[in-house]
């Protein structure tokens, strides 16, 4: 039978960091080489966190610094409004004001699947809705005109002309109706 004696150490030598070091197993060593891999990479992201924060931090406070200032706006020397002019910033602003929602949910309540609607044209000025349409008879378009004066948004509608497109192989009946609506 053979023996198997393990070689004895005797070491007298008082411990260090480097014979530690040497003595340690290969595993320790690549697991604290790692380690310090870890921490290093670990150092570098909050170096770089800090000074992305740092950063955001002055232009935070620019921003604030910025809105908290009054703006001074460079003064402009006011000219007066010549009389043409406010009455077209006037017909602007009745134009902008015009019901038209209102009126065009009118218009397509009372419009019957037999009328095809052309054009709608608002004139604010004179309280009046433009509409073009088809129809493919001259009653259908009269039916149409009934229709539309029972409507309660419109006060008044007019005829205004009518003609049979020759050139459509259906011949539909194209007229146009002045719509007038109360003034709110």
């Amino acid at each position: 039978m053979t023996n198997l004696r393990r070689p004895v150490r005797l070491d007298f030598a008082p411990s260090s960091l480097r014979r530690t070091l040497l003595r340690a197993p290969v595993t320790a060593r690549v697991a604290a080489i790692a380690a310090l891999a870890l921490c290093a990479v670990a150092l570098v992201q909050v170096l770089d966190y800090r000074e992305a924060r740092e950063e955001v931090d002055a232009q935070l406070a620019a921003l604030q610094a910025r809105a908290a200032a009054p703006s001074v706006a460079p003064s402009t020397p006011r000219t007066p409004v010549g009389e043409q002019e406010a009455l077209a910033v006037n017909a602007a602003v009745a134009q902008l004001n015009l019901p038209w929602r209102a009126l065009h949910d009118a218009v397509r309540a009372a419009t019957p699947q037999n009328v095809a609607l052309l054009a709608l044209e608002p004139d604010a000025k004179r309280h009046v809705l433009r509409i073009t349409a088809e129809a493919k008879s001259s009653d259908d378009m009269l039916a149409y005109v009934s229709l539309l004066e029972r409507e309660e948004w419109f006060a008044s509608i007019t005829l205004v002309r009518h003609e049979v497109v020759e050139h459509d192989p259906n011949r539909p009946l194209r007229f146009q109706l002045d719509a007038g609506w109360e003034a709110p």
